[in-house]
């Protein structure tokens, strides 16, 4: 598999940090978590550039580059919240979780993709997995009282999607730009946190450092390797693959005692892992692979 598609999945294995770390924050509200981490990981994207070389020239940023990053990342943020508040959480996590398939779908659109059976299946398979993490096994149960619940996952679902695929599209824009999406994504939860909540800050230390956990990794370096993946890798992939985010995440609780292990777990293990083979059959075994690889290399 090529290096920036595996560097696009290092975001997902670090968005399975998400549960763990926003548990342990203790009970501090959406909006102001969100403030706190992306500020951090404004921070992060800082001190990347103090380690990058200058750029020859600095190239003009197009004003929808910053509509889509900033649309991309606050307003993900801004309607899963949303989604939260007015709709069951299993519910409204599944429909936000329709983001993988859609980049998978939505790449078919894209100048020099081609979209086979395979990512098709292989996203499926991965959606299928997801359900049984979400919903443990018990289903579904849509109410229509939970409509605009519903409607704002959904927004998510579709958000996270366009900024993924938008941003393949402007693929010559440097991943260092999300150091200021960042800093706009934590401004604007400020403004929502002072609106709309009371201020609960962490308690502890222990709290605290899983608050710098989270802007760290899961919300500070996984959206700049995310960035870097959808507009150097394999975006058919690296959408299939992202099913692996609510698997991984419930084994880090498992393994961090705050979960059992189930048979569902085993079963949407074999499903998601199977989805992501199969969607990545012709990088991983297809004729060529050693030349892509070697050319992404």
């Amino acid at each position: 598999m090529g290096r920036a598609t595996l560097i696009g999945f290092s975001a997902v294995a670090m968005w399975a940090l998400l549960a763990l770390f926003t548990d342990a924050s203790g009970a501090v509200p959406p909006f102001l978590l969100s403030a706190i981490t992306f500020a951090i990981g404004t921070l992060v994207g800082l001190v990347a550039r103090l380690f990058m070389p200058a750029p020859a020239r600095r190239e003009k940023i197009p004003p929808q580059v910053w509509i889509i990053g900033i649309g991309g990342l606050f307003g993900y943020h801004f309607f899963y919240f949303t989604a939260l508040r007015n709709a069951p959480a299993v519910d409204a996590s599944l429909i936000a979780y329709l983001w993988p398939l859609l980049i998978v779908l939505g790449s078919a659109l894209m100048p020099g993709e081609r979209l086979r059976w395979n990512h098709i299946a292989g996203a499926l398979l991965g959606l299928a997995g997801t359900f049984l993490i979400v919903t443990k096994g018990g289903g579904l149960a849509f109410e229509s009282r939970y409509l605009f619940g519903y409607a704002m996952a959904g927004a998510c679902a579709f958000l996270w999607s366009g900024y993924s695929l938008l941003s393949r599209r402007f693929a010559a824009v440097p991943t260092s730009i999300v150091t200021w999406f960042c800093a706009a994504t934590s401004a604007l939860s400020l403004v929502c946190h002072l609106a709309l909540e009371q201020t609960v800050l962490p308690s502890g230390a222990s709290q605290w450092l899983a608050v710098l956990g989270l802007g760290l990794m899961p919300v500070g370096a996984a959206f700049y390797a995310w960035d870097y993946g959808v507009k150097r890798g394999n975006i058919q992939v690296l959408g299939a693959a992202s099913y692996a985010a609510p698997l991984l995440s419930t084994l880090v609780l498992v393994v961090a005692g705050f979960a059992e292990p189930t048979l569902n777990i085993i079963a949407a293990c074999v499903l998601i892992t199977s989805g992501a083979v199969l969607a990545a059959k012709s990088l991983l075994f297809g004729k060529g692979a050693a030349a892509r690889r070697r050319a992404e290399a």
